[in-house]
């Protein structure tokens, strides 16, 4: 209890006369429960009495009341506790059914006493309004989500200020500037690391459990979210269970505090009027690179000649299977490009050690010791669950007692000591089985995955700003790329891009085949041809998808279905020359906004190159990766997927529209 305050009322016949029977007297309590702050107010004279137990249902949808069957009630009433905690322990376990609420009338039990209770979690406060009255007392109306509002509790001993100062400490409170008497709730929600098995949840409740965690819900056994979300809006009982596309929009918006999208009054966005990108420029890909192009590119100690070189040709066509073991080493920033042969076993030695002894850490904590340490516990229990659940399809993986799966929990138990912070959320195993089965090192692997993890990392944070900012900045590079489709987003109230959630997580491994994640993680640690290209190959699939969602005049739910629905059915080919051909005419663009400009990194882009020097017309170098389009003499795959039979040059693209 981190705040309480007696003499706080009800007047339950506003406006008549103030005798006695028209004001209950009560005690107001705010409680912080786990990851949960509850607002909880009851009568003085009230005791545990379940039957009349108003709160705010985990819909928000309206104020519900617990009614028990008289088989509950019998079996419930002899070995019911008392405590507060138990009581609200059975509040949010047993069944609702709706109830209508008025503001000024009070339940009448048989025994003529009105008794009024309710409780509220902050996460479903939309706002509160106080006053002063005139008789020297104040009062406050709490107004959940849905404009759902609770009885005034008029203050007749102190003032409201101080629950107003607590309730500060856990929610933004904003004046409104409408009405300064109204304060603004700017819920921020904190991300539990509570991972529940969701598999018996209803349709609709999937969805309270998204807005509460994302995470839990987007990582869940059943990656395809779809099929519960469409099946709530397919209900039975379409009265209690179906939702208008639009509150369901408002779930994913509310899910991100601050995720404002497109709208013009954000400071620092730029309006984005239609801007002419020109035709995209047809683009090819190569073979991977072989064993022989990379010795070739290496001198006689080891280092790696001209890195800039060797990153092009992995970006053009990834690298072949016998090379990943050493060349994602690079990539990922375990081995510096410039290293040696020598310098870089006496690393590997080092890192050795440093591993090991982390994980000796944990391996050394006891169990009457970890029964005081809830934290390693909880990130204990949440890895053995997700580690019998990651690739179990992939022979590395697969079967009872595999020894990938120990490596797999070990080295995510390890993470835990290197950053306990952050230790272990829901999708990091995702991140780590790939890079495990290539380096089939224990140790390597864990070094790789830390350094993939310093690129993913926000990702992963309870304020979830790595996501937001993602999010935000995909949606102006969309708007640039087809500011029509947008708006046909927007009109289906889709303009949140909240279906793109998973992919910009854990860098579609769950879209992709086990292979094809492979060569798209690769192309993308080269870091070319521009920062952020994850959002270029994320515009490429939607922009794919655009014709078939328009035409068919999909609406909310349909579009959510239809994009997970393309899971492990994109050709990651077909999408890497597409997401390369958009940032071609990106950067070829003489008027590119100053926000995209610096999503992607490039400077200098309302200049065009001279087609002959390879400058712009001043005689300065262009500041983007032109290089990277030089002529590679291999065999190359063409934008629509084709295979060309025999070795030639793939065709050097124009920097300047066609």
């Amino acid at each position: 209890v981190v705040y309480e305050q007696e003499g706080v009322f009800i007047h339950s016949s506003c406006g008549k006369n103030d005798d006695q029977d028209s004001l209950i007297a009560g005690i107001l309590r705010v409680i912080e429960k786990e990851n949960e702050v509850v607002v909880d107010w009851r009568p003085l004279d009230e005791t545990l009495d379940t039957s009349n137990i108003l709160c705010a249902g985990k819909d928000s949808s309206s104020v519900v009341e617990w009614t028990q069957t008289p088989k509950e009630k019998c079996s419930r009433g002899a070995d019911r506790p008392s405590s507060y905690e138990a009581e609200w322990d059975m509040v949010t376990t047993v069944s609702f059914k709706k109830k209508p609420h008025s503001n000024g009338d009070a339940t009448t039990h048989a025994n003529g006493e009105s008794k009024w209770s309710f409780l509220f979690s902050l996460t479903d406060l939309k706002s509160i309004k106080q006053n002063k009255e005139g008789m020297g007392w104040s009062y406050l109306v709490f107004c959940l989500k849905d404009d759902v509002k609770l009885p005034a509790l008029h203050f007749h001993r102190g003032d409201s200020k101080p629950l107003i100062k607590c309730l500060e400490k856990h929610v933004a409170l904003n004046e409104s500037p409408h009405d300064e008497r109204v304060l603004l709730v700017k819920t921020q929600k904190s991300l539990s690391q509570s991972f529940e098995n969701l598999f018996d949840e209803p349709s609709y409740g999937l969805l309270q459990k998204w807005k509460k965690d994302p995470y839990i819900v987007t990582m869940g056994k059943f990656s395809k979210v779809t099929n519960y979300i469409v099946g709530s809006l397919r209900s039975s009982d379409p009265s209690n269970q179906r939702r208008p596309p639009s509150e369901m929009a408002d779930f994913f918006n509310d899910t991100i505090p601050g995720l404002k999208i497109n709208q013009q009054e954000e400071p620092g966005f730029e309006v984005i009027t239609r801007i002419d990108l020109g035709k995209q420029p047809e683009v090819s890909r190569r073979e991977p690179v072989s064993a022989e192009e990379w010795a070739k590119n290496m001198d006689s100690e080891g280092r790696i000649l001209d890195v800039d070189y060797i990153k092009r040709l992995i970006f053009k066509g990834g690298l072949c299977h016998t090379l990943r073991k050493e060349a994602w080493k690079f990539l990922l920033g375990y081995f510096p490009w410039n290293s040696t042969k020598e310098e870089r076993a006496n690393l590997q030695k080092r890192k050795t050690d440093e591993y090991f002894r982390m994980k000796l850490q944990w391996k050394s904590v006891s169990e009457e010791q970890e029964k005081r340490n809830s934290r390693l516990r909880d990130y204990r229990s949440l890895i053995e669950k997700d580690v019998n659940r990651t690739d179990r399809t992939n022979k590395f993986y697969e079967g009872e007692d595999n020894p990938g799966l120990i490596l797999l929990h070990d080295i995510l138990m390890t993470y835990c000591m290197y950053d306990f912070d952050l230790g272990y959320v829901q999708g990091m195993s995702d991140l780590l089985s790939p890079v495990l089965y290539v380096m089939e090192n224990e140790v390597d692997a864990f070094w790789c995955f830390v350094s993939y993890m310093d690129q993913m990392h926000q990702n992963f944070e309870e304020q979830m700003q790595g996501m937001k900012t993602q999010l935000i900045q995909l949606s102006h590079l969309l708007r640039l790329l087809d500011s029509g489709f947008c708006s046909y987003l927007e009109s289906q109230d889709s303009g949140y891009l909240y279906f793109c959630f998973r992919w910009l997580l854990i860098r579609f491994k769950r879209e992709f085949s086990f292979q094809d994640i492979l060569r798209l993680w690769e192309v993308m640690w080269t870091e070319l041809p521009c920062q952020n290209f994850h959002l270029l190959l994320c515009c490429a699939i939607l922009e794919s998808e655009k014709q078939q969602i328009m035409d068919k005049h999909y609406g909310f739910n349909e579009i959510l279905k239809h994009i997970n629905e393309l899971s492990m059915k994109i050709d990651v080919e077909y999408i890497l020359c597409k997401a390369e051909a958009i940032s071609m005419q990106m950067m070829n663009c003489k008027e590119l906004p100053q926000t995209v400009s610096e999503i992607l990194g490039i400077e200098n882009s309302s200049v065009t190159l001279d087609s002959d020097t390879g400058e712009d017309e001043s005689g300065a170098e262009l500041s983007c990766p032109t290089s990277l389009y030089q002529s590679i003499s291999t065999p190359v795959v063409a934008a629509n997927g084709t295979r060309d039979g025999a070795p030639q040059a793939a065709e050097t693209p124009s920097l300047t529209p066609a």
